[in-house]
């Protein structure tokens, strides 16, 4: 089977409903990306920026639990804090020499359960390994954007 006969595409829809709020379609599911008030959205949901850390989070759940499986780990109890710095500066277009994205990302796992150190060393380092979020992250994935003429 060729690489390509195994890959699922995942899509979403969105719809620009203002200068900050988005509502976006995937499946079944809707929902809102908006930015804060001070930031001159209307607070209706999290930013661009708190979902891609928040989908990072749900990823690294989904994975530790699937390896802790796969291992025999029993997971008692699961928290993922992740923060991340970023500079308006970038995205505003205030500075060249600033990034448009997180400068720095933090992740802190705090996981209750029956392993010993050497195996969590281990159940970590392949959750941060097959995590899909984590390695689009942390690695570069080829990009397009493709303007639509109607």
């Amino acid at each position: 089977m060729s690489e390509t006969e195994n890959l699922h595409q995942f899509a979403v829809e969105a719809r620009s409903e203002s200068s900050t709020r988005t509502a976006v379609e995937v499946r079944d599911f809707e929902f809102v990306v908006d930015e804060p008030e001070p930031l001159g959205g209307t607070d209706e949901g999290p930013n661009p920026v708190e979902y891609l850390l928040g989908s990072w989070a749900g990823c690294l759940n989904v994975v530790a639990n699937l390896v802790a499986r796969e291992r025999d780990i029993t997971i008692d109890s699961l928290d993922i804090s992740i923060e991340g710095d970023l500079d308006p500066r970038g995205f505003k277009g205030a500075s060249d020499d600033v990034r448009a994205g997180y400068q720095e990302v933090r992740v802190e796992i705090d996981a209750e359960t029956d392993a010993d150190d050497e195996e969590l060393r281990e159940w970590l380092e392949a959750v941060e390994q097959r995590c899909p979020v984590g390695d689009n992250l942390q690695h570069e994935t080829p990009t397009e954007i493709e303007l639509v003429d109607e």
